[in-house]
Formats: C-alpha cells, structure tokens, sequence
C-alpha cells in the first residue's frame, strides 16, 4: 500500500482554522482526549471548537490515511466501482468525506452524519476554507436515529465509530448502515485484537444477510486467523515538529495501525490474494504469508524463479497479489 498524505489544501484549512490556538493547550487536549478513547470512552469528551481543532490535527492525518488506503484496496478489487452517493457514519470532522472524494471523482453528494455538535461545526467550517467538488450535508444526532431516515448512499463508510459502541448498538447500527448501502460498505477501526473482533462480528452478520466481501479478504468463508493472531494493517506517515508536540512523541513518523472490511451487494468478479505481513527477503527466497480464497498459505518464491521473484520482490503488506503469476 502506498501512503496516502492528507491533502496539502485540507491541511492548510485545517491549519488556517488553527491560526492562533496554543500548540500547548492543543497538545493538551489532544493527548486527553486520546486517552479517553484508548480507555473505552468517546467523542461527548470533545465539548468545545478548542478540543475540535486540537483532536483533528492529531488525528485527522491517521485517519485520512486509514481509510485513503482501505478504499484503495477497495479499488483494487473493484476497479468498475464508481459511486456517485456517499453516506459518512460517524463523521467527525469529515475525514472519510474527503478522502472518498479524492478516491472516486464521481460523488456528487456526500450525507455525513455525526452527533458531535463541535465535529460537525469543524466540518463545515473546513468546507468553507476548502470547498469540496462535491454536494455536503452535514446532519446533527445520534448515527442510529439518522439512519433511518436518510437516503441510501452508494458507499456506505464507517470509521472508527464501532469502538465507541456497545455490542447490541454495534449490531444495529451494522444492520441500519447496511439496509441503506446500495452498493458497498466500508467499515475501519483501530487495527487492533478488539478492532479485529468487532470487524469478524460484522463481517459475518453481513454475511449471513447476503453481503460478499470485497477486500482485503478473498472470500466469504469464516476468517481463518486463530487469536492471538488478528488482521491489520499499517501505513507509516511523516510527522511535523507540530504533530509531534501533538503526540507527545519523539518518532519523525508515526505507523497508523487499522483494520478494515469493504462488503459488496454483489460478489467480486476476481478477489486476489492479500499479503498478511511484510514479506521476509532472503539470499535464496521471498517469503510472505498471505490469505487466499482457499485460507492462509505460506507463499515461498525461490529466487530462481525470476518473473516471480521479481513480481514478489514489489510485494508490500497489505497488498493484493496473485502469487502464481509470471
């Protein structure tokens, strides 16, 4: 996967917004609202344009590169997908909206829906500054409620909304998402064992209601990693002088960590294999482990094999590959 930076002109709306707030105090607020998602809460911590402005530009970069890369693998696989209609669960500031209209030029409306009043506010203001191509309705409440009388959207995306739900809401807000996605749903969380977890849940309800995943899996079988193991992701972004004093971190880059299902109305006409981890380089061979329509397969290209050892040698995690190939 290659790495998808936020937009130079979003961010400097972003920054524009910013003119004048206290790095310091954005620091602050930024790491406290962190750690009140890492402790099982959400985003009611973020009361005021302060804790808005400071919890996008700490996390906005992340997040546009989580789900820039899962609609790209999207992509990928269904390369004729062209959606015109957009439909943002959970929206926030906005960050899915703007990374679906950079991946398909066809939307045309985008609905997003959010019950955040600061998010939304932040939104919209963004979209001032930085006017999308595209036509954007933001409406206020809980996701849930909306759904239900919101118009069905091409590509239905969710990202990282799931975490800040307890099973039962998760599982209706998984079936409202879905009786409104005409086409495909995008579902991201943080790629974690618990992200993992609550992805499969989903995953396989969808499933069972006719769903066929369109990435990264190559099937619609049950997944066949066993725990500890789990299904992730990552995409290594640079980080500012500002987003470092952000993160409270020393690193000049920050490894984005994420998990993500893509589930069709239709299934895929070709699901390729997906590589689970970086592939190891050897004197002799390329190894990579990968997750096939038939399961989990150690893939070993020995270097004599030069057409695919070469093709292996371009091999990245999270890639969607055809092992066989010449």
């Amino acid at each position: 996967m290659t790495a998808p930076h936020l937009p130079p002109a979003l961010l400097g709306a972003l920054e524009r917004l910013a003119h004048g707030l206290s790095r310091s105090h954005a620091a602050t607020r930024a790491q406290a609202i962190s750690a009140t998602y890492r402790g099982g809460g959400d985003s009611r911590t973020i009361r005021t344009g302060d804790d808005a402005l400071a919890y996008a530009l700490a996390r906005m970069p992340a997040t546009y590169a989580a789900v820039a890369a899962s609609l790209a693998a999207l992509r990928d696989t269904r390369p004729d997908f062209a959606p015109q209609t957009l439909l943002d669960v959970g929206a926030g500031p906005g960050t899915a909206t703007w990374a679906a209209l950079a991946a398909f030029s066809g939307i045309d409306h985008a609905t997003l829906l959010d019950r955040n009043p600061v998010l939304r506010a932040l939104a919209l203001d963004l979209a001032r500054e930085y006017p999308p191509r595209a036509a954007v309705s933001y409406q206020q409440g809980d996701a849930a409620t909306l759904l239900a009388t919101s118009a069905p959207a091409d590509l239905v995306i969710a990202s990282y909304v799931m975490t800040e739900l307890g099973e039962a809401d998760r599982d209706a807000l998984a079936a409202g998402m879905w009786d409104k996605t005409r086409d495909t749903l995008l579902v991201i969380e943080p790629g974690t064992p618990a992200g993992h977890a609550r992805l499969m849940r989903l995953r396989a309800t969808l499933i069972a209601n006719g769903a066929h995943v369109a990435a990264p899996c190559p099937h619609d079988d049950a997944c066949p990693l066993i725990a500890p193991d789990w299904c992730h992701f990552a995409q290594r972004l640079p980080r500012s002088r500002d987003h470092k004093r952000l993160k409270d971190a020393d690193a000049p880059f920050e490894d984005v960590k994420f998990s993500y299902v893509a589930l069709a109305r239709s299934r895929p006409a070709h699901r390729p294999a997906r590589v689970l981890t970086p592939p190891q380089l050897s004197k002799v061979e390329i190894t990579a482990r990968l997750c096939t329509a038939h399961g989990l397969d150690a893939a070993r290209i020995p270097r004599r094999d030069k057409p695919r050892y070469a093709q292996a040698r371009r091999w990245r995690w999270g890639d969607a590959v055809t092992p066989d190939a010449p």
